[in-house]
This record gives C-alpha cells, sequence and structure tokens, in this order.
C-alpha cells in the first residue's frame, strides 16, 4: 500500500513538473531593448549603448534634461556611480542625441522639471 502511495506521489510529482515546464516554455521573454526602439536621430547608436552599460534605456528616455544637464548627470555618474568618462567626442555625441532628442520637460503642478538623480 505504502509502494502504491509512494508511486503515485513520484508520478503525480512528475506530471506536475512536466506542466510547470511546459507553462514556462511558452511564457515569452522579456524583450530586450534595441537602439530602433527609441527615437530617430544623429548618434542614437552611441547613446544608447553609452547608457545601457549601466541601465535600461527607458531610464534615460524618461528624462527630459537640457544639454547643461545631461552634461552633469553624466559627471555625477561618473564620480558617484564610477561610469567610465566617455572620450571627448563620444561624449559630444551622446550630450548631442540626449539634448536633441529628450529635452527639458516642465510639469505645470511641480514648478518644473527637476532630475531625481542630481539631488
Amino acid at each position: 500500500m505504502i509502494g502504491r502511495i509512494r508511486r503515485a506521489g513520484l508520478v503525480l510529482g512528475a506530471g506536475l513538473l512536466f506542466a510547470a515546464s511546459a507553462a514556462l516554455a511558452q511564457v515569452p521573454a522579456p524583450s530586450e531593448e534595441t537602439p530602433e526602439m527609441f527615437p530617430a536621430g544623429p548618434n542614437r547608436d552611441e547613446a544608447f549603448y553609452a547608457c545601457i552599460a549601466c541601465h535600461n534605456f527607458k531610464l534615460v528616455a524618461a528624462q527630459g534634461l537640457s544639454r547643461e544637464k545631461w552634461g552633469e548627470t553624466l559627471d555625477w555618474m561618473v564620480t558617484k556611480h564610477n561610469m567610465p568618462a566617455l572620450a571627448t567626442d563620444e561624449r559630444g555625441k551622446v550630450l548631442d542625441y540626449l539634448a536633441e532628442v529628450f529635452p527639458p520637460k516642465a510639469p505645470a503642478q511641480q514648478g518644473g522639471w527637476k532630475n531625481p538623480f542630481l539631488n
């Protein structure tokens, strides 16, 4: 009797494991970001790959800063988070793209955009 219960438990367990693995196989993997998912513009690829080394690009796209503030943000990341400094020409390309495509935002109720990372 105990042998039958053990076998039934093993069969049930194997069945559940098979069903769970089949269900997981049908769940699509999260899509990875690509530069093409963001607004086209000169230097998009340079900006995209400079930023995703540390975080997703959607975080960047959610910001809206002037070129000066984007530059301050890059300096802050280098100083506070050990981001490798970009070469001068690469930094310029990244700043050109970010300032053009993600310019300052000014939500009316908040008295203007404030970068939460510069506090």
